[in-house]
């Protein structure tokens, strides 16, 4: 469903990586991983559409990600270093907005509070996101992965600052989805998913 061709990044003369192909299938769970400067987030970047490569292509459902850019995106959700909440807005006010621009009609006022209990923040969800510490920024970012309908989740680094207990509840979310058919791609330093053989690891550099 997604394959990666002949992928090559060069960052400040640098080869990060060079010819580079994979293919992801409907129901998989992929790490990418390496030491720190090796191109996680430059590839994870590229594969999502938003990060300049120097060669290769890269195809969804059999087409070109340059083509079919919007139809590529309505399937696509990508949580990167940025949270991309806006902190102006409460907690729930920004899930909301979240919902309403994916026009996510089975996302109701209760599962957007159910969304945020599952990332603790209950009792948080009125709170501007300015004024909540930068872990639970990235809480809220998270929760859009219990509202969210999208194929293909790409995510950077998703368990920083997240406790023991809330990573358990990410790797069952994670297997959830795949089991429904989803595709997970991420980086991460922690240990996840041990020995289950539904995750597969892309090694960089070395």
């Amino acid at each position: 469903m997604l394959e990666v061709k002949q992928l090559t990044a060069i960052r400040d003369e640098r080869i990060l990586f060079e010819s580079l192909s994979f293919s992801i299938d409907s129901g998989e769970l992929v790490q990418i991983e390496g030491r720190n400067g090796t191109g996680k987030t430059t590839l994870l970047r590229i594969v999502a559409g938003i990060g300049e490569r120097d060669d290769g292509e890269i195809f969804w459902n059999g087409d070109n990600i340059q083509s079919n850019r919007d139809n590529y995106h309505q399937d696509l959700l990508f949580l990167g270093h940025q949270t991309g909440v806006k902190r102006e807005l409460t907690a729930y006010e920004n899930l909301r907005f979240y919902v309403s621009v994916h026009n996510n009609q089975s996302a109701d006022k209760e599962t957007i509070y159910q969304a945020l209990v599952k990332v603790g923040l209950a009792g948080r969800e009125d709170v501007p996101v300015a004024q909540l510490s930068a872990g639970q920024q990235r809480r809220v970012a998270l929760a859009r992965l219990w509202l969210s309908d999208h194929k293909l989740w790409i995510l950077d680094e998703p368990l920083t600052a997240i406790d023991k207990q809330g990573v358990k509840v990410l790797e069952a979310l994670f297997l959830s989805h795949a089991e429904q058919g989803g595709i997970v791609v991420l980086t991460t330093h922690q240990d996840m998913f041990a020995d289950n053989s539904k995750l597969r690891k892309i090694k960089l550099g070395g």
